[in-house]
């Protein structure tokens, strides 16, 4: 009888773990896709100057951000009412517009700046990810306490538009990299504990879209900032 329950339970872990596995790679999957797609449109918006000028010395740029905000909201909000495929189309348009108005970048550093940037990025970003995923230790305080500072963080960089102070700047990325690299840790374990709330197929493919989305959210950010002390700017 004991070993009846012995294999049983093996069997049962061995489930579950092949079931994360699948959720966490299909999270993974998305969410490197849609950092693809960005990379790949910013670069061929910024090899267009007539496009560059059409976007950036005209009011279209504040329509982008504004649409880029309305996909973020909407499926935030939606996500339980729509479907899994609207929920992807929703993410891959928000990773398309990401990377119409990340086209700059292209323009003003050089791309071996850019390149060492990404791998610092992604090394600090798969650092924090392996931890939020293994650790024991509850990071839901963690992930409070760095989401009240995002959002003084905003009203920082709000702030800083119309003041331009170089010093502000300064602390303003080095707060934005520490912020983004404790987010990256909580939002894994986060995604790994929706696995657990064991609901449907429709509804585990949903949640892999918001937690690519939230993953691809503290990539593209925390390399934004590192980029500010990391990147080499064209002459």
């Amino acid at each position: 009888m004991k070993n009846k329950v012995s294999s049983f339970y093996k069997e049962a872990v061995a489930t579950v773990d092949a079931g994360l596995r699948k959720y966490m790679l299909k999270v993974f999957t998305h969410m490197s896709l849609g950092l693809g797609a960005t990379a790949l449109t910013a670069y061929f918006i910024s090899t267009s100057q007539p496009i560059m000028q059409a976007i950036f010395s005209s009011g279209l740029m504040w329509g982008l951000l504004f649409a880029e905000l309305g996909v973020v909201f909407y499926l935030s909000a939606r996500i339980d009412k729509m479907s899994g495929q609207t929920a992807q189309f929703c993410f891959y348009a928000y990773a398309l517009l990401s990377g119409i108005s990340l086209a700059p970048i292209f323009v003003l550093y050089t791309g071996e700046s850019l390149a060492s940037t990404f791998f610092v990025t992604s090394a600090t970003f798969l650092s924090m990810v392996i931890y939020g995923y293994t650790t024991d230790k509850d990071l839901t305080g963690v992930g409070s306490f760095f989401t009240m500072g995002l959002f003084g963080l905003i009203i920082a960089s709000i702030v800083n538009i119309f003041l331009r102070n170089s010093a502000l700047s300064f602390v303003t990325s080095v707060i934005g990299v520490v912020i983004f690299t404790g987010l990256t840790a909580w939002d894994a374990q986060l995604i790994k504990s929706l696995y657990f709330e064991g609901e449907s197929e429709e509804s585990s493919e949903k949640k892999s879209i918001i937690g690519a989305l939230r993953l691809y959210l503290d990539f593209i950010n925390m390399f934004l900032y590192l980029l500010r002390f990391l990147g080499s700017r064209r002459d």
